[in-house]
């Protein structure tokens, strides 16, 4: 049996799945994100660890005890400080903080070759720009720091003793020479780096070190071999079968993900697009990105006392969609593709005295759909492709949200089985495949199908004609929202 284990912003996700892929168990452990001021977001790397260790003892005692090979996915581009002893210095500073904003221009300022050394603009959730904005704001911190993982590098730290990290991953720092698979020294000189402040770098299918025997202890394994692994999406893709060149999938987790697997580095920066390795070896993947996605829907319905959602969600669809309807723009903490802006936030538009829960619900659910529809036309502007669409996240639970995105998106979507544990399921296939270096196709196979929703043509027309009047609001607004974070 393989393990994998998924260190998300909510919570640690931990499966085991059998000798032929198909699912033995899963189980999960909650965290918490602190925001200590509007625009922060942290979290105490030690609580991964502790969620892990949590996590895995849920899972059935004789499963952990056939493990072989273990594998790691994380949320992207956290900034993990640690001191000459290994000890985070600070809480983690996590992808969706956007207080770097001005260390950003000041990076790309440092090292003007930067976008096309990452493929990038530099982006306040990065972690190069949370580094200078630690350099300028705790020095003693900065000064202090002996190196930088990512999240759930640092869960490995724990599990094997190594500081290591795997290209997908890396490819969101900001430091990494996205189309030659390594550090960039260019890059991490301009934020006051060496090398010897990185990880070193694999393949996510490749080993990366073993269960201590203290590590294997804690968490009732075998002392096994721990696999490169890869950034929650790279893995979700895994997990999905979307291996090969034109594949893609839309994740509705916390943040909202289109992803699109590539066959070389296909770069569009001035998209705010994101191009990034892939987990696998020789190739690529871009990928827009929505910084609130279910969370949004989740902030709708605790606004409005809603308990569950499904029902909130069912109560939006009996309300359908109308020219009239309100407008929701989904940028609580700001956006990434294509505006980023960090300093946009959410706005409810087109309220009326007979506006319910179920509208506002119903526009959160519109808002996000439109806004994938601004990511596909990113991802396309470079000559890319983009064939199947998977669904993963646990928004893919909601039927009708499904529809909205179809028809934003104009094409079909595919649905299938255990896609709500994509990452942690990744995260298991490159621990076997680390193990046995068997061929990424025979093992990175696409789960069963579901269903297929296809879009609704006068859905479809209704969302385009609206679409126009969504982008206008963000247009509109983008000297306001400047103005009121300044």
């Amino acid at each position: 049996m393989y393990l994998g284990i998924d260190i998300g912003t909510s919570g640690v996700k931990a499966v085991v799945t059998g000798e032929g892929g198909a699912l033995i168990a899963q189980a999960s452990a909650p965290l918490e994100v602190s925001r200590p001021r509007p625009g922060y977001s942290e979290q105490d790397p030690d609580a991964w660890w502790q969620a892990t260790v949590r996590a895995v003892a849920e899972l059935p005692a004789g499963a952990r005890a056939a493990v072989r090979a273990a594998g790691l996915s994380g949320q992207m581009h956290g900034a993990t400080l640690l001191d000459s002893e290994d000890r985070p210095l600070r809480p983690a500073i996590l992808w969706n903080d956007g207080r770097s904003a001005r260390e950003c221009l000041e990076l790309e300022r440092r090292e003007p070759d930067s976008r096309t050394i990452t493929g990038n603009i530099m982006m306040p959730g990065f972690t190069a720009p949370k580094l200078l904005w630690v350099l300028h704001h705790e020095p003693d911190v900065f000064r202090s720091t002996a190196c930088v993982l990512l999240p759930k590098d640092y869960v490995r730290l724990r599990m094997t003793g190594e500081k290591v990290s795997d290209l997908s991953d890396a490819s969101g720092t900001g430091w990494l020479d996205v189309g030659a698979r390594d550090w960039s020294e260019a890059l991490l000189a301009a934020t006051g780096l060496t090398r010897r402040h990185m990880p070193r770098l694999v393949e996510g299918t490749r080993p990366s070190g073993t269960l201590t025997v203290r590590a294997a202890e804690q968490l009732e394994l075998p002392r096994v071999p721990v696999a490169g692994g890869a950034g929650d999406n790279a893995a979700s893709a895994v997990g999905l079968g979307v291996v090969t060149p034109g594949e893609a999938f839309l994740s509705l987790g916390t943040s909202g993900v289109l992803f699109v697997v590539t066959d070389r580095f296909r770069p569009n920066a001035d998209g705010a697009a994101h191009a990034f390795c892939h987990c696998l070896p020789g190739r690529w993947h871009q990928m827009s990105v929505m910084l609130s996605a279910s969370s949004a829907l989740d902030w709708v319905a605790q606004l409005t006392g809603q308990t569950d959602l499904s029902r909130l969600v069912e109560a939006a669809k009996a309300r359908g969609l109308t020219r009239d309807s309100p407008f929701f723009l989904p940028y609580l903490t700001g956006e990434r593709t294509p505006h980023n802006d960090p300093h946009c936030r959410g706005v409810f538009f087109g309220i009326r005295p007979d506006t319910t829960a179920a509208d506002l619900a119903g526009a959160a659910l519109e808002g996000v759909a439109l806004a994938f529809a601004d990511g596909r036309d990113v991802l396309l502007e470079k000559g890319g492709t983009i064939g199947e669409i998977s669904v993963t996240g646990g928004g893919s639970r909601l039927p009708y949200w499904g529809e909205l995105l179809a028809a934003a998106l104009d094409r079909p979507l595919t649905y299938r089985r255990a896609s709500e544990v994509g990452a942690a399921l990744g995260a298991a296939r490159l621990a076997r495949l680390a193990l046995s270096g068997e061929r990424v196709e025979e093992v990175c196979v696409a789960p069963v199908i579901d269903r297929v929703v296809p879009p609704d043509p006068e859905l479809s027309s209704l969302l385009a004609m609206r679409r126009r009047t969504f982008a206008r609001l963000y247009r509109d607004l983008k000297g306001t929202f400047l103005e009121y974070s300044s």
